[in-house]
């Protein structure tokens, strides 16, 4: 049976609560804890280390910290816009990549300091598909692109064998949405000569055995592709880590495999707002809180639902608060804070609605909630060592360590 690992997607050294659930996590007996350079630009990496301060050395020792670089945004963008890295992968306007030995070894440095860390168990290469989506764009044709990859894959296993052969890393690996992609799919990421790949790395550095480890990969209930990968994984020695357990894409739409109650308090806020709206130069937002109650129920996902938020309804709130007067701001802010925290779980209500009939003969069968039948497909698959899953509070651990239990 595979075992649960405290994911940081979300986690930030800002809140309290998030630090207050790693400690949490570590003492009910989780042994992983999976991280970034980029999740919230390195305050995933800073909560870890607040937590574990906690901790005498014996437990921090039985904890694995695995940690990824790639990513070029936030910080690291500044970074790159004033000093350029190499190799660089311009996917989007805020969202570069690199690979190249020189950004791993300044991103394993930043990432070490962050952790207070001599070493990291294991540091992953996340997601070098990026090059592939961009050659992809570019036209490249598929054995160059794929030359391309391997070629790069290859001097970034020579800089991380180089890593462990200086004892800041104990292993790496790969995590490659790119993984569970249909093998005929120009998106998928060959997994067969990795092995081959890192055999070459560490004789090119000379280390007598490679210290590729670890592969991770999303896997869930509605997307099965990833299991052909971490069958390969498994039969050549090396642990599964599978990521998006609970967030699912199936037919080119997520879905939130999870139950969320309706809130209790929407109404209630909704009124609130519209009674405070119902004046002639608030009218047009007056017209847009009926809209959007009307229409609560017809985002796909929370994910589709927060990109809408804040780039149409934000911005259109904002118009009217410049009309507010000065000393009713304030008070303004606070009804549309309070309404827009209960309508987002109102839509997290409405989507688990839609998934649970959407799939209902997924979950007829199981009998559960749709997060418990989700994570007990994945735990009773023997290919799968670790399920990264967020727990941003002490009480989603209690409840991931159930599951366990």
């Amino acid at each position: 049976m595979s075992n649960f690992a405290f994911g940081t997607y979300r986690i930030s050294d800002y809140n309290p609560q998030h630090i207050e659930a790693i400690k949490e996590a570590v003492a009910c007996g989780i042994t992983m804890i999976d991280t970034s350079s980029n999740y919230m630009d390195g305050g995933a990496e800073r909560a870890i280390a607040l937590a574990l301060r906690d901790f005498d050395n014996e437990t921090k020792s039985q904890i694995e910290i695995v940690s990824k670089f790639g990513y070029i945004q936030n910080s690291n963008m500044q970074l790159h816009l004033d000093e350029p890295f190499e190799e660089v992968v311009e996917y989007s306007p805020d969202c570069y990549h690199s690979i190249s030995k020189s950004f791993i070894h300044h991103q394993l440095t930043d990432s070490l300091k962050r952790l207070e860390m001599e070493s990291i168990g294991c540091y992953l290469v996340h997601n070098p598909e990026y090059y592939l989506l961009d050659a992809i764009n570019k036209g490249i044709q598929k054995d160059e692109r794929l030359d391309e990859m391997y070629r790069r894959l290859q001097e970034a296993f020579e800089a991380l064998e180089e890593e462990v052969q200086q004892g800041r890393i104990l292993s790496y690996g790969i995590s490659s949405n790119s993984f569970s992609k249909p093998h005929n799919s120009d998106e998928f990421l060959p997994y067969e000569d990795l092995l081959t790949l890192a055999e070459n790395a560490s004789k090119q550095i000379g280390n007598k055995i490679h210290s590729f480890t670890t592969i991770q990969l999303p896997i869930n209930l509605l997307e099965h592709d990833g299991f052909k990968c971490a069958e390969w994984a498994k039969e050549n020695g090396l642990r599964v880590l599978v990521n998006r357990p609970l967030n699912a894409q199936y037919e080119n739409s997520m879905h939130r495999l999870c139950d969320y109650p309706e809130s209790k308090d929407y109404y209630h806020h909704l009124n609130e707002l519209l009674d405070v709206c119902d004046n002639k130069p608030l009218r047009p937002l007056h017209t847009l809180l009926e809209q959007l109650d009307a229409n609560k129920h017809k985002f796909g996902w929370i994910g589709d639902y927060d990109s809408f938020l804040y780039a149409q309804i934000v911005p259109n709130i904002k118009k009217f608060v410049q009309i507010i007067k000065e000393e009713n701001k304030e008070h303004f802010v606070h009804f549309v804070d309070l309404f827009l925290q209960e309508y987002r779980k109102m839509v997290l209500f409405e989507c688990s609605n839609n998934t649970k009939t959407k799939f209902k003969d997924l979950f007829q069968e199981c009998g559960s909630t749709m997060q418990e039948c989700a994570l007990k497909f994945l735990m009773k698959n023997e290919n799968i060592d670790f399920i990264l899953i967020g727990m941003r509070k002490p009480s989603y651990v209690h409840e991931i360590v159930a599951l366990k239990d």
